[in-house]
């Protein structure tokens, strides 16, 4: 594996590590049996993309109705929320961190918008509301993170359960139904024959593409990773930790203000009792989608291929006549499997 190559998956190590001279140690021969394994670190977007072709496949060979341009864009229209949730997740995971609260945040800014809106309020102040209430929040975990030293865990798992049950108070455990034109309209869209494309579809295609730019192409992004590897030598390299993971925190909650934005556009009603599991699904696209659980390594286009996975599969067994709790084993496989591989290719890297 040369300089370059590392460069490319891994810009946290490349930024420190740049200045120093000599030949590292990946560049040393590997014994052959392991050049995969190091070829797999060094692009872990490889895995997710051959398991997402080949349930593509399987699923095309095995259902009639899986590639009718309607189911298509429904498994599009299906993944956005929790691909929009899984994008600021992948920040925090990156930092190794983890987010429980993500979706009773992105709960909490539907149901703040849309009390608001049900109040005769303008569309436009009620997406602000909203933005601002998830930022808020995802910067309160921020805060407990670095300032109070409390485990990622444990921090959002209070947020979560606090968040949950707030809402429910918040707006007395009442729905609110949405009648912006504004407010929804990332549930529509363009048609191409029978495909439909939402703007919600093609905002998640966009903030992949502006994420991605900035974790590889900006100082923040390259301490984000060192900061994963190892963050005492990035703190000895002169990295602002906390200042740096502070900054997730409150980036990720942009992320769950858009996807509240989309969720209000694919069911247009505030639900308090909606997404129960999106912080779990949001967890399971990242992993899926090659992001290591201890941090450092990973990206935002392996997290939109995952969570395309856990949308096909469930879809693809729900078209096969499979009974949905054998689409949480499948899943509930799939994260186990991608668990292992990640700490394996982490002890194939060490020898």
């Amino acid at each position: 594996m040369t300089t370059s190559d590392r460069t490319r998956s891994d810009p946290g190590q490349a930024g420190l590590a740049g200045a120093s001279a000599g030949i590292s140690p990946a560049d040393k021969p590997k014994p052959s049996s392991g050049r995969w394994i190091a070829a797999l670190a060094a692009f872990p977007i490889a895995g997710p993309l051959l398991a997402l072709v080949v349930i593509l496949i399987v699923f095309s060979v095995t259902t009639s109705t899986f590639l009718n341009p309607g189911n298509l864009s429904l498994i599009v229209q299906q993944s956005v929320v929790v691909g929009t949730l899984a994008l600021g997740q992948t920040l925090i995971i990156l930092v190794s961190g983890i987010d429980l609260a993500n979706g009773a945040i992105m709960v909490l800014g539907t149901v703040v918008a849309g009390s608001y809106l049900a109040g005769g309020g303008d569309p436009l102040v009620a997406m602000l509301l909203g933005l601002v209430v998830c930022v808020a929040a995802a910067s309160v975990n921020g805060l407990i993170v670095t300032r109070f030293r409390l485990p990622p865990f444990i921090a959002t798992l209070g947020m979560f359960t606090i968040l949950t049950a707030g809402a429910r108070l918040y707006s007395q455990s009442r729905s609110f139904p949405i009648n912006s034109d504004l407010v929804t309209i990332l549930g529509s869209g363009p048609s191409i024959g029978n495909l439909d494309i939402t703007y919600g579809s093609l905002l998640w295609v966009v903030l992949t593409l502006l994420l991605a730019y900035a974790l590889h192409q900006t100082a923040w992004g390259v301490r984000l990773y060192a900061i994963g590897n190892s963050p005492s030598a990035a703190r000895l390299n002169g990295v602002n930790v906390n200042g740096i993971v502070f900054s997730v925190y409150a980036v990720a909650g942009v992320f769950y203000a858009f996807a509240a934005w989309q969720a209000l556009g694919r069911t247009p009603i505030a639900d308090p009792s909606g997404y129960q599991i999106a912080n779990l699904d949001s967890i399971t696209a990242v992993v899926i989608g090659g992001t290591s659980l201890f941090g450092g390594r990973g990206g935002v286009f392996g997290t939109f291929i995952g969570a395309l996975i856990v949308v096909v599969l469930k879809n693809g067994l729900t078209q096969a006549g499979i009974d949905s709790l054998y689409q949480q084993i499948a899943t509930g496989f799939l994260v186990i499997l991608a668990v292992g591989a990640d700490q394996y290719l982490r002890r194939g890297q060490r020898t």
